[in-house]
C-alpha cells in the first residue's frame, strides 16, 4: 500500500511540473503521451498489488476461517405454533328450489281465454292462473238446466196429482229419477267446465309465464311455480372425493354478489357419478331468506378433514431439494444467528397453510422472508 501511495505522489508532482513550464505544442504533446505511457503502467501494477492482496487475503482464510467477514443476510422469522387445522374442497355451485312445479291443466288442456299471472309475480297455492276456453261445457250446462228445468216441473205435476190419488206411484219415481239424472249430468258437466280453471299448486314465485291469450295451453314448462321459502346450495364434486364427502359434511357457502356466508351441513351426498364430469353430486339446505335467489352463484367449500391441534407452517416456505421437502429455520450459536435446514413431512395443504406431521417443532423460527438462497450456516440478522 506504501508503494501506491509514492506511486501517485510521483504521479502528482509531475503533472504540476508540467502544468506549470511552458513548452512548445510538440514538445508538450510528447511529454503528455509520456507521461500518460507511464500513468498506465503505474495503474497496471496497481492491479497487480491489488490481486496479490486479494490472494493473501483468501489465504488468511484458508489458514484460520475465523477470519472471514460476513454481511448477515436480513431475514423475517416467525415461530411454530400449535393450532386447528381445517381442509376444505373448493367447488362452485348455485342455489337451487326443493320444490318447483311446472302448472298443467287437470284435463287435456284448451284455448287460453284469459291469463291471471306475469312472470314475477308470487303466488299462493289454489290461486286462479288461467281461464281456458269452456264454451262447449257452458252449451252443454245450458241445455242440461234447460232439462232440469223442465223435469222438475213434471215432477211437481206429478207429485200434485198423486197427492189427489191419481196417477201410479211408478209415474211419480220415474220423475224423481229423471230430476236426479239430470242433475248427476249437470254435476259431472260442472265439474269438467271447472278444468277449464288453472290454478297454482304451490306457493311461490312465477318464475315462467310462457303462454298467451289464443295460445293452447298444455301445461309443462309454459308456467313454472319456484318455492323460494326453500331453496338449497347444490354443486358437482369431483370423483376422487367420493368416499370422503358425506352426508353431514360441514359446509361454508359463500355468496359473493351479496357478500354473505353461510354455514350448514351437506344434506345429499350422490351415489352415481356423471359419465361425462366425472362427478357426483350435493345438495345443502339454506336458512330461509330474501336474499337468497334460485339460479344464484355460491362458492361451497365442504370440510373434508379436520386437526385441533398440529403445527402449520406458510405454504411458501416449503422448498425441495434432492433429499425431500425442508424450510429454512434460523438458530442462535455463539450469540449469532444461522440459517439451519430442516427436512420435514408434511400432510394436508390449505391456502396459505400446509401441516406439518414432522421434523420440526412448537417454537422453532422458520424464515418467512429471505428464504430464498440461503445456505446451511449463513449468517443472518433481523434488523
Amino acid at each position: 500500500m506504501q508503494q501506491i501511495a509514492k506511486i501517485i505522489v510521483t504521479l502528482s508532482t509531475i503533472i504540476l511540473l508540467v502544468s506549470c513550464g511552458s513548452q512548445s505544442p510538440d514538445a508538450t504533446a510528447q511529454k503528455v503521451a509520456a507521461k500518460k505511457a507511464e500513468v498506465e503502467q503505474l495503474k497496471a501494477e496497481q492491479r497487480t498489488l491489488a490481486e496479490k492482496i486479494l490472494n493473501l487475503e483468501k489465504e488468511i482464510i484458508d489458514i484460520d476461517p475465523t477470519q472471514k467477514k460476513e454481511n448477515p443476510r436480513l431475514v423475517a422469522i416467525a415461530p411454530v405454533t400449535a393450532g386447528a387445522f381445517t381442509h376444505y374442497i373448493d367447488l362452485q355451485g348455485r342455489v337451487d328450489a326443493t320444490n318447483i312445479a311446472y302448472v298443467a291443466p287437470r284435463g287435456p288442456g284448451g284455448l287460453v281465454k284469459a291469463v291471471y299471472v306475469k312472470q314475477g309475480d308470487n303466488v299462493k297455492k289454489g290461486q286462479l292462473l288461467l281461464k281456458l276456453d269452456d264454451a262447449l261445457t257452458q252449451k252443454q250446462l245450458d241445455q242440461l238446466n234447460t232439462q232440469l228445468d223442465y223435469a222438475k216441473d213434471l215432477l211437481k205435476r206429478q207429485q200434485n196429482l198423486w197427492d189427489q190419488n191419481i196417477g201410479t206411484e211408478v209415474q211419480l219415481l220415474n220423475a224423481k229419477n229423471t230430476v236426479a239424472n239430470i242433475e248427476k249430468q249437470i254435476a259431472a258437466v260442472n265439474e269438467q267446465a271447472s278444468f277449464s280453471n288453472v290454478y297454482a299448486e304451490i306457493s311461490g314465485v312465477a318464475e315462467t309465464v310462457n303462454i298467451k291469450v289464443g295460445e293452447f295451453f298444455q301445461g309443462g314448462p309454459q308456467i313454472r311455480i319456484v318455492n323460494t321459502n326453500d331453496l338449497k346450495a347444490v354443486a358437482q364434486v369431483p370423483e376422487n372425493y367420493l368416499e370422503k364427502v358425506k352426508v353431514g359434511n360441514n359446509v361454508v357457502l359463500n355468496f359473493p354478489d351479496i357478500n354473505k356466508t353461510v354455514e350448514t351441513k351437506v344434506s345429499v351426498a350422490g351415489k352415481l357419478i356423471d359419465p361425462n364430469t366425472r362427478s357426483f353430486y350435493i345438495e345443502a339446505r339454506l336458512p330461509q331468506s330474501k336474499d337468497f335467489l334460485p339460479n344464484q352463484i355460491v362458492l361451497v367449500k365442504i370440510q373434508d378433514y379436520s386437526a385441533g391441534s398440529v403445527l402449520t407452517i406458510p405454504v411458501n416456505t416449503l422448498q425441495n431439494d434432492d433429499k425431500g421437502k425442508y424450510v429454512m429455520v434460523a438458530v442462535a450459536e455463539n450469540d449469532k444467528i444461522l440459517a439451519q435446514k430442516k427436512y420435514i413431512s408434511i400432510g394436508q395443504t390449505y391456502a396459505d397453510k400446509v401441516e406439518v406431521t414432522s421434523g420440526i417443532t412448537a417454537g422453532d423460527q422458520v424464515i418467512v422472508d429471505g428464504f430464498q438462497g440461503l445456505y446451511e450456516g449463513q449468517l443472518l440478522t433481523t434488523n
